[in-house]
């Protein structure tokens, strides 16, 4: 008697928002610089000069360090004077064979000796090839002493001070002098489960979504300590094959960095496409209960009474839930005091408009 005198219980319905969404799928990334390269010494000697700031932003041909270049000055001194010498020994075996040339016309040299002149201006050349390519090298290892930034990036510290030996090769042995990492624009790295890699497949296939291994899906990413996304970018990269051991797919997005305010290293939430704009319902999701397996929320049917309606939902959309299936437009969804409401039973709705004022 006193719940009938009570009166139906008060509740806040509202229509579902339609508009136009896209669907987004999520994943944790890590951000990786596009070149990245370690600077090592390329001739040995002692560091003379070292012509960066540590952690400063360089570009490609920036003087980086200088190596003593004088012994290998003197190498292509030396180098100068073999060529020269070479140069005039062939000049002169030239000579030579021209005088054995016209002598043999009148008998006066044997073709034996024009045949010697011969290979001794072959010798003469080759020689002087030899000198050429020595020059080269010496000239090489000069340049080699001025070490210039190969990319355009920031610089890490420098790991040789000024007075120190360094040995220099190109096998990977030589000494490290710093590291150049680039920044814009920057990779981030994600794993994509196998169940999203199906089902953006099938929407393919469909011709719901293009497949970011032939098209530049649009991403957006979301920094640490950051509650919306304030980076955007597109995919680059799907690997060819599922990690056995994850299950996972290695994808990788290229995102713009003018500010340099990202770090290779760091982690980012990487937000992918997974749709084609499309109109859906959506509620908060304080409307949105759990029956066991399944997720409903509670309709105010024409009598004032109430009914519990499975729905199947989708992803947060600018902070409310896209309902998929089992709501329409017009349905009355009660979006506050749903624990006063009871299947069957009478309520008092009262409108209201979600993200608005009750009425």
């Amino acid at each position: 008697m006193q719940s009938q005198a009570a009166g139906p219980p008060p509740v806040t319905v509202a229509h579902p928002v339609k508009r136009t969404v896209t669907d987004w799928d999520e994943f944790t990334g890590r951000f990786e610089a596009i070149q990245e390269v370690q600077v090592r010494a390329r001739v040995g000697g002692f560091v003379t000069n070292v012509e960066f700031k540590d952690g400063d932003m360089v570009h490609a041909g920036d003087l980086l360090y200088i190596i003593d270049p004088r012994p290998f000055e003197a190498v292509t001194e030396q180098a100068e004077g073999q060529l020269s010498d070479a140069r005039a020994k062939v000049e002169l075996a030239k000579r030579e064979l021209d005088r054995g040339l016209k002598l043999v016309q009148t008998s006066a040299v044997s073709e034996q000796v024009v045949d010697q002149r011969r290979q001794a201006l072959q010798a003469a050349n080759a020689a002087e090839t030899i000198a050429e390519g020595a020059l080269k090298a010496a000239q090489l290892n000069v340049e080699f002493t001025h070490v210039a930034a190969p990319i355009t990036g920031r610089v890490s510290r420098h790991v040789v001070s000024v007075g120190n030996l360094v040995s220099g090769s190109d096998n990977g042995a030589s000494t490290l002098l710093t590291t150049i990492v680039s920044m814009d624009p920057i990779y981030i790295y994600f794993d994509a489960d196998e169940a999203t890699y199906l089902k953006n497949n099938k929407l393919r296939f469909e011709g719901k979504r293009p497949s970011s291994r032939d098209t530049a899906n649009p991403v957006q990413v979301t920094l640490t300590g950051e509650t919306k996304p304030s980076h955007e970018g597109k995919m680059d990269f799907l690997d060819n094959r599922l990690d056995v051991s994850t299950g996972t797919l290695r994808s990788r997005a290229i995102i713009p960095n003018h500010d340099l305010s990202i770090l290779p290293g760091q982690f980012g939430r990487v937000r992918l496409i997974g749709s084609l704009p499309y109109e859906a319902l959506l509620l908060p999701d304080t409307a949105i209960a759990t029956d066991q397996s399944r997720k409903i929320v509670f309709v105010v049917k024409d009598d004032e009474t109430v009914e519990a309606r499975p729905v199947e939902l989708g992803p947060l959309d600018e902070g409310l839930r896209v309902v998929r299936t089992g709501l329409k437009p017009e349905d009355r969804v009660i979006i506050d005091g749903i624990q006063r409401a009871r299947v069957g039973a009478k309520v008092a709705p009262r409108k209201a408009e979600i993200g608005g004022k009750k009425s």
